[in-house]
This record gives C-alpha cells, sequence and structure tokens, in this order.
C-alpha cells in the first residue's frame, strides 16, 4: 500500500492557507493546513509530511519558534522546512530561518510556480526515501533468510562428514527443511 505524500501548511491567516492549497493543487501531495505553531506540532505527532510550509511571522509562537521545535524532535527533524513570510526582504530574518534549520525561504509574494516545483522535488524525494527503505527492509529479510540456509548448509555438511550412520537422512530432511521454511 503506498502512502500519499502531505504538505503541511502552517500559517496564521486562513486565505493564505487556500491560496496555498490552490498552488499545490495537481500536485501528488495532500495538503494539511493549520493556523499556528501550536497545531502544527499536534499535527506532526500523528502524520508524516514530505515538506513543510511555514509562516516565519505568526502570533504566539510564530515560524522560527516553531522549526525549533520541529528540528529538535528526532522524529521531524529531518523534514524539510521552507519559510514563507509577508515581510520585506530582511536578510537577517532569511538568516535566521536558515540559522533554525529551514532548506529555503521566500518573501511574498513569490511565484507560484517556483514553489510548485520545490514542493514537488521534496515530494519526490520523500516518495524514494520510502522507496530505499522498503528495498532495505526486503534485502534484511532475504539476508535473514540466507543466513538460515547457510547454517543449515554448515550443519549438514558436518553431520555428513561425520561416521554417525544415520547423518545422512539427517542432513536431507534439515536441508529440506530449511529449504522449504525459509524459501529464498
Amino acid at each position: 500500500m503506498t502512502q500519499m505524500a502531505k504538505a503541511l501548511l502552517v500559517d496564521d491567516r486562513r486565505e493564505n492557507l487556500m491560496a496555498l492549497e490552490a498552488i499545490l493543487q495537481g500536485l501528488p501531495v495532500q495538503s494539511v493546513a493549520v493556523e499556528s505553531g501550536e497545531a502544527a506540532l499536534k499535527q506532526l505527532l500523528v502524520d508524516d509530511f514530505a515538506v513543510i510550509l511555514l509562516d516565519a511571522q505568526m502570533p504566539d509562537m510564530d515560524g522560527f519558534e516553531t522549526a525549533g521545535h520541529i528540528k529538535r524532535r528526532e522524529r521531524t527533524r529531518h523534514i524539510p522546512i521552507i519559510f514563507l513570510t509577508a515581510a520585506d526582504r530582511d536578510a537577517q530574518l532569511a538568516l535566521r530561518g536558515y540559522a533554525v534549520g529551514a532548506v529555503d525561504y521566500l518573501t511574498k509574494p513569490f511565484d507560484p510556480w517556483v514553489l510548485r516545483a520545490k514542493v514537488s522535488v521534496f515530494v519526490d524525494l520523500w516518495s524514494k526515501t520510502r522507496q530505499l527503505a522498503a528495498q532495505s527492509e526486503v534485502v534484511r529479510e532475504r539476508e535473514s533468510q540466507w543466513r538460515v540456509l547457510t547454517d543449515a548448509v554448515d550443519e549438514a555438511t558436518a553431520l555428513l562428514r561425520s561416521d554417525d550412520p544415520d547423518a545422512r537422512d539427517r542432513a536431507v530432511e534439515m536441508l529440506e527443511q530449511a529449504r522449504w521454511g525459509n524459501p529464498l
């Protein structure tokens, strides 16, 4: 079962969230919109996300503080954060965003196609990472099966080299059990 990538959209203004959802429409990503840093942190406890689009300036917990919490959590520190802000191009704010772990910092108005392209890259990376994890699990299972079979062959070989008259039958039985119980 393939899980669809999700993008967490965080902005204290509902109209901005609706605009972001419209920009991302048609991409292979499910948008999850929340209106505060606190709500974002709660959402991150229950869902996995490919990317976070985070408003830098919000009341109560701003985007920088929210990002700091996200990057301190083991479960969420790897999620790329793109800051979005209406603030004019203040280099200090951008530096602050990068300092708390952002991968990008866009000021409004931004080109929606640029944002779509950036989100697409992170969604693709998320999907590829999940595919690699699934393939790694298959490889680990195969290696485990290989070890069981190798151990059975080693034990059967030792039996066949022994002077035991029943060794051949026990070795064959051992190899058949390993083969059928742990197919490659």
